[in-house]
Formats: structure tokens, sequence, C-alpha cells
């Protein structure tokens, strides 16, 4: 998909065939997924041990929460580091593709706060 901008700063929206379509459907599916982008902003803003998200994540249950980060994990989006300690941590940050999707989400959460009642 790409959008070009016309003179008077209209957008213009070129045909979407149905690869892109469906990977944007897919990512749209991901990212609205209930919790994952609350567990993205958490990662995002700080938040990188397993209680330190839950904690944060208003409502989310420990198994929402291991359920939805081997699901971001699986797509590139988060990183979990093990480390070797007694007991042994994990820790999770975002990936070059998470954090370049949040900064796509940014435009979305203005809107929202905007517009959203």
């Amino acid at each position: 998909m790409s959008i070009e901008t016309s003179p008077a700063s209209t957008p213009v929206w070129h045909h979407i065939d149905d690869a892109e379509c469906r990977r944007f459907q897919s990512s749209v599916e991901l990212v609205g997924k209930r919790w994952s982008s609350g567990i993205l902003l958490a990662v995002a803003q700080g938040s990188s041990r397993f209680s330190e998200i839950v904690a944060t994540v208003t409502g989310l249950s420990d198994r929402l929460a291991s359920q939805r980060l081997k699901e971001l994990e699986q797509a590139g989006l988060v990183h979990r580091e093990v480390i070797a300690t007694t007991p042994v941590q994990i820790h999770y940050s975002l990936t070059d593709r998470g954090a370049d999707l949040m900064k796509s989400l940014q435009p979305l959460v203005s809107w929202g706060q905007r517009w959203a009642r």
C-alpha cells in the first residue's frame, strides 16, 4: 500500500493487492488482540520483567501475559532474554521490529486521544 500526497495535501490511495491486504489484516489482528498492545506499551515504557508487565497492564492475568508474550516473541516484536542466575531471570525488550511498530502506532494513539470517547 502506498500513499502519495496531492498538491492539496489530500492523500491519494493506490490499489492494495490481496497479499498486502492479508499482511495488513494479520498485523492489525495481532496488535488488536486483547492485551497485546498493552503489553507492547508496557515493554516500550521500560517494563522488562514478567511481574512488571503484569503489574503495569491492569487486568492482565499471568496466563494471558505468558500466552501473549509468546505470540509477540514469535511475531518478532518482543525479545525474550533468559539470564542464568539463581533464580533464573527473564527480561523482555522490544525488537527493532517492535520499536518500529510502536512508532507506527503513535498516530493512531493521537487519533484516539482526539476522537475516541
